[in-house]
């Protein structure tokens, strides 16, 4: 087998990982099905990551880097806090929601099952920390940009904002109805700028 890096042999088995994970669930994801979908043999893999816990441990991290990455991006800070609400929202919800339901339960089983984990508990108040975090940021930025207040602070809303969207995607992930999904999207934005109240700095 040819040399490969470390960095790059991590990276492979955290992606053959989640692909497992979204087929098997956490439960029944095994380091031997890791190692087969990556190609790789299973001494090289546990080599990697010696422990399944260890594994988990770096695809929840590349899951929270992933969405905070799309969480930075989805907005439009240009025109206002009220639009980057909205097109927050609504952007987030079509690139990482509305078709990727297995990516999103597998996040809610990766925090459950590290909230429950010894060594792990820690890991889902930094998610939420850094999504909030990340909201917060362009939210402020928007506002900013437009020379706008915000009623509440924007580590609030932020947080409200995660909540409401986090809400909405268990609701898709146990009944999937993307027809209901967008009206309830725009009630969420709704209740948002209602919190937000924005007026002139």
């Amino acid at each position: 087998m040819p040399y490969v890096e470390s960095a790059q042999r991590t990276r492979e088995a955290v992606a053959a990982a989640r692909v497992v994970l979204m087929h098997e669930g956490v439960g029944r994801t095994t380091m031997r099905a890791v190692a087969g979908e990556a190609g790789i043999p299973l001494g090289t893999l546990q080599y990697v990551f010696p422990s399944k816990q260890g594994l988990l441990k770096a695809v929840i991290e590349d899951v929270v880097e992933e969405i905070s990455g799309v969480l930075r991006g989805v907005s439009e800070t240009e025109t206002g806090l009220e639009n980057a609400i909205r097109h927050g929202v609504r952007n987030f919800w079509s690139q990482l929601v509305d078709e990727h339901r297995d990516l999103q339960l597998v996040q809610y089983e990766l925090v459950t099952h590290a909230l429950r984990t010894p060594g792990l508990e820690d890991l889902p108040a930094w998610q939420y920390e850094r999504y909030t975090q990340v909201v917060a940021h362009w939210c402020q930025e928007a506002a900013r940009r437009a020379g706008e207040r915000c009623a509440v602070p924007f580590e609030r809303l932020a947080r409200v904002l995660v909540a409401g969207i986090d809400g909405l995607i268990l609701q898709h992930v146990v009944n999937p109805d993307p027809a209901r999904s967008v009206e309830d999207l725009d009630s969420l934005t709704a209740m948002l700028i209602s919190l937000a109240a924005v007026t002139p700095a």
